[in-house]
């Protein structure tokens, strides 16, 4: 991350606390979004999209349910993340709004890099990298991807709204297109 954009999104989390949410914290956040991360990437590869509903804004359910029935196994099996398999966390963007009822909103992007050893071919992702882990000898060996997604998490912070985050975008580049 360029100091810049790092600079540019510890001050919009200063403006989160002292307009928004005097306890939000980027740590607590981060815990969050990796474990929704987690059960939404598992909810996807398994298409349990009616268990998303709470989870996820409605527009991008209806993308979801469209993309997630044309895609081969092996791309479905490569949305799965466990939470112990996330190699790398970072925010990717850090937005405050306004819409034209005074409504106020938060988004955060978040991308994250995690591993998964679901059956893809070697050329695709083309910007997937593959490790091959040994464990015992040379005959046994696991093939990893390292794979990239991309969520963004939205709350509104209107006085009476519910104190929940949605995501609002989902991208799993060359996966989910």
């Amino acid at each position: 991350t360029s100091p810049f954009v790092w600079l540019r999104t510890r001050f919009y989390y200063l403006l989160i606390r002292l307009y928004f949410d005097q306890e939000f914290s980027i740590e607590e956040f981060t815990r969050g979004a990796k474990q929704a991360f987690s059960v939404v990437s598992k909810l996807l590869s398994q298409r349990k999209l009616d268990l998303l509903e709470e989870l996820v804004s409605a527009e991008v359910l209806q993308v979801l349910k469209e993309k997630i029935s044309l895609l081969p196994d092996s791309h479905r099996d490569a949305l799965a993340a466990d939470i112990d398999a996330i190699m790398y966390t970072t925010e990717g963007d850090v937005r405050i709004y306004y819409d034209d009822d005074g409504i106020k909103f938060v988004s955060i992007l978040m991308c994250f890099w995690y591993l998964n050893g679901a059956n893809l071919p070697d050329e695709v992702p083309s910007e997937a990298k593959v490790f091959q882990i040994v464990f015992g000898d040379e005959n046994t060996k696991e093939k990893k991807h390292l794979l990239t997604a991309n969520y963004e998490f939205q709350r509104e912070f209107t006085e009476g709204a519910k104190p929940d985050w949605t995501i609002t975008r989902i991208e799993h580049p060359r996966l989910l297109e």
